[in-house]
């Protein structure tokens, strides 16, 4: 009632100051009027004293209004700081299982109700089918091949502008809540995503298992991470808050899809009713006057961003999950945006933006909603402005996967009006108004279309090729000559290929399926050893150029303790990508094991530089220098771990 008095207070001030200018301007004329009828009696010098007297009071009524509207402004913006902004992002989440997209019945009755008050883009693309990848997309608003990120590790360019790095300059509170182990900034794919982040909670524990060196990863269920997130909610509440809240695919095996989709929603629901039961002043949430619509003081001055990173084939084109193709059920996801009511018009409306949308997209547009500035290096536009011009852009994706796991051509998608490019050693062309399945290739009937999108996707590529994510995975001139010592010969800087268009095609013959198996063996946060061996033996013996197949037979061995084996496994895991700190780190951790420590100290050396906030890679090269009797560097190493020991050994 005192704020709604204050306001109906300032109103009737500014109409009266509004007001006097006008009264003046009136009185003005009259004395005109007076000074033509009698000008014989008055003199040039008395009329036009009269005028500048006028014209002078006029002019300070005007100045006195401008300086009060100025102090009005002033305390409208001091009292609107910027918004609150939450970010929730899902894995392996199809846009066509969304009930506001019509599927029936709805599967996600949270995140409809929310639609209805946000912007909802319609066609959203991610651009890699990855969640690594994906998420150091949305997360630095720079295309994969800047980030430097793939699905079997990287680390974060350190220059490459982030997110909660900028947020967190402009005094935003950061924080992140993730329970996917791939997401570990320390111990997991995603180094350097903790950076400009005050909380990092992955949601797993490392638990010891048999043996030095080892652990399981125990990834948290969606509950746990969301309780977590809201246990930080409540402490931070007061103050301006960036929250990055994860909600990973970690059903169990035997969980029907559409059952996790549902326990996505219900997470993302528990998030915003917390959001809005949040009072960040006393009692409950009061009634709005105008409309009667109950107001959430902590919810209307937050932004929330709801997005999937990629989603899942579920057997379409032959992929079982994701991470290989670059058709619309892995690529095309949901992306909702959520206004704070300060941003926003005076009601609630939902939109649907029909104009294509990128991940790309989302950092340059939380910094926009932040009043931040946009870096230059961000080539994303704003979903604000999007939304505004609804003009259409391209979409460029694309899957490195197929090479870097499979020593396969990668892939590249171009999406420009209707049609959809696939770069690969068979092209591929799609009209996906008449054909969104993408069963009918349009490559040999329609050649014009073809080379007209294959040239932009080139004046694409050769824009953002040679980024720092690229130069950043290569080896370092002294990591070569540590391996070749090693006997390693004939090793290039970087395993990337030049072009899109080299090499074998992912759908040739049975190479999806090959793929499927190789994946659901070695990809699960905790991979039997039983149950990986019987599955990758044959493949490597069939083709011994998997990465991915001779990495996890590699490691499976190890954890079975047959270390000659797997020995030979990862050596040749390294020979095909010989910049995988993961690879080095458990050909290391095998080598202490087997008791060759000169060699172990090497790759564990390559490791521990790669992967600067595992622990685990400093604590084995502390145990290998001192069997080496490198004692001050052991002490060196075991400085940059956080982890207790006792004497030599991992505890």
């Amino acid at each position: 009632m005192a704020a709604a008095q204050e306001a109906s207070s300032k109103h009737a001030m500014r109409n009266r100051l509004f007001k006097c200018p006008v009264v003046l301007c009136n009185l003005g004329n009259t004395v005109m009027r007076c000074v033509r009828s009698f000008k014989k009696r008055l003199s040039r010098l008395y009329f036009t004293l009269t005028f500048m007297t006028l014209r002078a009071a006029a002019g300070a009524w005007v100045a006195l209004l401008s300086i009060v509207l100025a102090a009005s402004n002033f305390s409208d913006a001091a009292t609107n700081p910027s918004p609150n902004i939450v970010l929730i992002t899902l894995d392996s989440t199809r846009a066509d299982r969304m009930g506001f997209f019509g599927t029936k019945p709805s599967l996600t009755p949270n995140m409809d109700r929310i639609a209805g008050e946000s912007m909802v883009f319609e066609h959203a693309y991610a651009q890699s089918p990855c969640s690594v990848v994906s998420h150091a997309t949305i997360l630095t608003g720079a295309y994969p091949q800047a980030t430097g990120m793939s699905e079997i590790g990287g680390t974060l360019h350190a220059t490459l502008p982030y997110l909660p790095e900028l947020l967190k300059v402009k005094g935003y509170h950061t924080a992140a809540f993730v329970n996917s182990a791939k997401l570990d900034a320390r111990s997991g794919l995603a180094q350097g995503f903790g950076r400009g982040f005050e909380i990092y909670d992955i949601g797993n524990r490392l638990h010891a298992v048999s043996g030095k060196h080892q652990s399981a990863k125990v990834e948290a269920g969606r509950e746990e991470v969301v309780r977590r997130a809201l246990a930080w909610l409540e402490q931070n509440k007061q103050a301006q808050f960036f929250l990055w809240i994860h909600l990973g695919d970690s059903r169990p095996a035997g969980v029907a899809y559409n059952s996790s989709i549902g326990s996505s929603d219900a997470a993302v629901g528990k998030i915003i009713a917390a959001l809005q039961q949040q009072n960040v002043g006393s009692g409950g949430p009061p009634v709005r006057a105008s409309s009667g619509e109950r107001a959430y003081p902590l919810y209307d001055k937050t932004a929330v961003i709801i997005v999937a990173a990629e989603g899942e084939s579920l057997g379409a084109h032959g992929e079982d999950t994701h991470g290989i193709f670059l058709y619309d059920e892995t690529i095309h996801v949901p992306l909702i945006l959520k206004l704070p009511l300060t941003q926003a018009e005076s009601k609630r409306r939902a939109s649907r933006v029909s104009a294509k949308a990128r991940l790309v997209d989302i950092a340059p547009s939380i910094l926009e909603i932040a009043g931040a500035p946009v870096p230059s290096q961000m080539p994303g536009q704003s979903l604000l402005r999007i939304a505004k011009s609804g003009a259409d852009q391209a979409v460029f994706s694309q899957s490195d996967l197929p090479q870097r796991g499979f020593g396969w051509s990668p892939l590249e998608s171009w999406r420009a009006s209707k049609y959809l490019y696939i770069r690969a050693p068979q092209p591929e062309l799609y009209d996906l108004s008449v054909d969104p399945g993408a069963t009918h290739n349009l490559a040999q009937s329609s050649k014009a279309t073809l080379d007209t999108m294959a040239s932009q996707l080139d004046q694409f590529d050769r824009h953002f090729s040679g980024g720092a994510g690229k130069k950043s995975s290569e080896l370092s001139s002294s990591e070569m000559q540590k391996l070749a010592s090693l006997g390693y010969i004939g090793l290039q800087k970087t395993s990337g290929t030049g072009g899109a268009v080299a090499g074998i095609d992912p759908k040739e013959k049975d190479k999806i399926a090959i793929a499927n198996k190789v994946i659901a063996a070695t990809m699960p946060a905790q991979p039997r050893p039983e149950m990986t061996i019987p599955v990758l033996n044959p493949i490597v013996a069939a083709d011994p150029n998997i990465f991915l197949a001779q990495y996890g037979l590699g490691v499976a061995l190890e954890r079975e303790k047959k270390y000659a084996e797997a020995v030979k496994h990862l050596h040749k895991a390294i020979e095909l990508q010989p910049d995988s700190a993961w690879a080095h780190y458990e050909m290391g951790t095998t080598l202490l094991k087997a008791g060759d420590f000169k060699t172990a100290t090497t790759h564990l050396e390559i490791a521990a530089e790669r992967l600067p906030n595992f622990d685990e890679a400093h604590l084995a090269l502390a145990e290998a220098y001192d069997h080496s009797g490198r004692t001050d560097d052991a002490k060196r190493e075991r400085g940059k771990s956080g982890t207790e020991i006792i004497g030599s050994k991992i505890h």
